[in-house]
């Protein structure tokens, strides 16, 4: 579906070196490292873009791993990463390292410091993003953290906007990434993301409103659709994101939606019927999905839940589409759920 262009870097190059140390242990001994990438500690979680143009991208999300892991060994072993793809493609490296100070601090909290994914289109280079967490210094810390790192980037006006949508019910909403883009076009995107903890579908369509010409019914129906019902959503929180570039002084130009599906439907076939449904709804190819599927594992989707993690819809001028994030279950599979009604699940 999607791939490096003839004579380019291998994609599984790119993978070796992405991973680490982590990538070099056998799978018949435990995760070097817990990492919070996939429910079981893998620390890569592949993704599949459809774009409603008719373009495809695979998506590979990696934390690296160092060879003693800690916070501190993970952040350096990050940054030679870094370095070496720096040399490998045409990075834009000025926006990390203006705000790096900020995020990659002595004494991490949170799940994760710094992750990377690498995006592969057909006939393009590689491109490369990097996520920092906005609680590395304590949840009451993160706003402060995201309205410096924007400010040092030319995006002040970006989180009152952002504010004025996605933050409104205090501590239940808070940022949970901010990633840059690491390539120099026109479209290199600043992205944050909140998450809404148990948030119904009324909180999603207020976020919605924020971009410009993205219609918030539509968030409605993919709630609908693929997650069910309107909510609330009181397991994994629902995950807004927003994208900016430096010329439009602020202003989001797309609106995401990331829905955790795994934890709102009981093994992965009904999972797969969900995202098929709001597939056919808009126009998208489920065959496309399902080979997908069969890439990363031949497990029966009744077998388990977690294979289908997330999916998530993308609106605005950026590009529209849907986006399905796969584990690869590489250490364990989760056991199915017994069958929930809807009461039990929202």
């Amino acid at each position: 579906m999607a791939g490096f262009p003839d004579g380019g870097r291998d994609a599984v190059d790119v993978l070796r070196e992405l991973l680490g140390a982590a990538g070099r242990r056998p799978l018949t001994e435990p995760p070097l490292w817990p990492s919070d990438v996939a429910d079981d500690a893998t620390p890569v979680e592949f993704s599949v873009a459809f774009d409603e143009s008719g373009d495809r991208a695979v998506r590979i999300l990696g934390e690296t791993i160092a060879e003693n892991p800690g916070p501190a060994a993970n952040i350096e072993a990050a940054k030679r990463f870094l370095a070496h793809m720096a040399q490998w493609f045409d990075l834009r490296l000025d926006r990390f390292a203006a705000v790096e100070d900020l995020f990659l601090v002595d004494r991490p909290q949170g799940k994760f410091t710094l992750w990377f994914s690498v995006i592969l289109r057909p006939g393009r280079a590689p491109a490369l993003k990097v996520y920092f967490n906005p609680l590395v210094r304590g949840q009451g810390a993160a706003r402060g953290l995201v309205a410096e790192g924007l400010r040092r980037l030319g995006l002040s006006d970006a989180y009152d906007t952002v504010a004025e949508h996605a933050l409104l019910r205090g501590s239940a909403d808070q940022f949970s990434f901010f990633a840059l883009d690491l390539d120099d076009g026109p479209l290199s995107r600043v992205k944050l993301y909140i998450s809404h903890d148990s948030a119904d579908s009324g909180t999603v369509e207020r976020a919605a409103g924020a971009v410009e010409g993205v219609d918030p019914l539509l968030v409605r129906d993919f709630l609908t659709t693929a997650g069910g019902g309107p909510g609330p959503y009181a397991g994994r929180p629902l995950i807004s994101s927003y994208s900016f570039v430096e010329a439009d002084a602020g202003r989001p130009g797309n609106y995401s939606l990331y829905l955790p599906i795994r934890d709102y439907v009981p093994d992965d076939a009904v999972a797969r019927e969900h995202v098929l449904a709001h597939f056919a709804r808009s126009g998208l190819p489920g065959a496309e999905l399902d080979r997908a599927i069969a890439a990363v594992t031949g497990r029966p989707a009744a077998a388990g839940v977690g294979l289908i993690a997330h999916v998530s819809l993308r609106l605005g001028r950026f590009g529209s589409g849907t986006t399905v994030y796969l584990s690869s279950e590489a250490y364990a599979v989760q056991a199915p759920r017994g069958r929930v009604s809807a009461s039990a699940t929202f």
